[in-house]
């Protein structure tokens, strides 16, 4: 109050309220796929003290992420028998690649009841149109995956920066964000959840042209492969906005500068793909721009040359 104000006797102080936390799931979490990105989930999981079950093709006693200057040691087992599966669980995250989908019916199955939440852990802007098919009526959170994580030799996950996840701004997104307060992978919410899906998809996009040179990030420091990698994202946006992101003008380079940013030597998912010799997910990463673009008739003169030469690349490799 201003000075110029009689003073009055103050009324006794409300007791100060106290900030409802934020819910822990009471009930079962399961991931299906412990690879790089289910393993960097898997292990925050565990450190925020939140059990996970885990399912994969695989049997391993454990998951191990290298973070920093510390390991994480994520408890197994991966059980690789969707029959052992008791009950739905309460949340169920889905880290398998796009090439995987068809196979992971019968867990999705097991798994998946009239309550659960499913997070979509893949690439692309077509998770809820691939899914919905397979789990008609079933509460499916598509995501978008910001962190950098790669398979070692060793079989454990090296996880070369901060973990962020961004889902769309509904009642299920909430079930994800609760399992994950409180760990070191950050959940934020969008509003715009296309925009920003759309925004990883070019990210995603210009990182098959790793495919094709077989090179790591250092490739693009060239000032030929700059050029070829701005006009690729100039086309991936014209896409994009057709099919209604809100991107700007600048999105284009300011990923082109991201990439040139990079160590030398980071990889991404559809190269360690290519050197393994296992299907790519060229499809749902490139071939989505030059389906989309025809479906608005848009012009893609690069990705026309690109999405065929990845398509062969893929062809024959081994998806076991």
């Amino acid at each position: 109050m201003s000075t110029a104000e009689p003073r009055t006797a103050a009324p006794a102080p409300a007791p100060a309220s106290t900030p409802t936390p934020t819910p822990t799931p009471t009930g079962t979490i399961a991931l299906i796929g412990p690879g790089a990105i289910g393993t960097t989930v898997a292990a925050a999981l565990h450190e925020a003290g939140r059990p996970v079950r885990l399912y994969g093709r695989t049997a391993r006693d454990r998951l191990v992420l290298r973070r920093g200057d510390s390991d994480t040691v994520v408890p197994g087992p991966v059980a690789t028998d969707p029959t052992t599966v008791g009950e739905p669980a309460e949340l169920v995250f889905l880290a398998v690649k796009t090439t995987q989908l068809a196979a992971t019916s019968s867990w999705l199955n097991a798994l998946v009841g009239p309550q659960t939440v499913v997070c979509v852990l893949q690439n692309g802007v077509e998770q809820l149109a691939a899914l919905e098919p397979i789990m008609p009526g079933a509460r499916i959170v598509p995501s978008v995956v910001w962190f950098p994580a790669e398979t070692q030799p060793d079989g454990s996950v090296l996880l070369r920066g901060d973990a962020r996840l961004t889902l769309p701004d509904d009642p299920a997104s909430a079930v994800v964000r609760q399992a994950l307060h409180g760990s070191w992978c950050e959940v934020e919410l969008s509003a715009d959840f296309a925009s920003v899906a759309w925004r990883k998809l070019l990210q995603n996009a210009v990182a098959g042209l790793m495919v094709l040179t077989g090179r790591r990030a250092g490739m693009f420091r060239r000032d030929d492969i700059a050029a070829l990698a701005l006009d690729y994202l100039r086309e991936c946006l014209a896409v994009a906005r057709a099919e209604g992101a809100a991107l700007d003008d600048d999105v284009p380079a300011e990923l082109l500068a991201r990439f040139r940013s990079f160590p030398e030597d980071l990889g991404t998912s559809i190269l360690a793909d290519r050197e393994a010799g296992r299907p790519l997910e060229w499809d749902a990463r490139n071939g989505v721009v030059r389906r989309l673009g025809r479906k608005h008739g848009i012009p893609t003169p690069i990705s026309d040359v690109i999405v065929p030469l990845l398509a062969a690349s893929s062809d024959g490799a081994d998806a076991g």
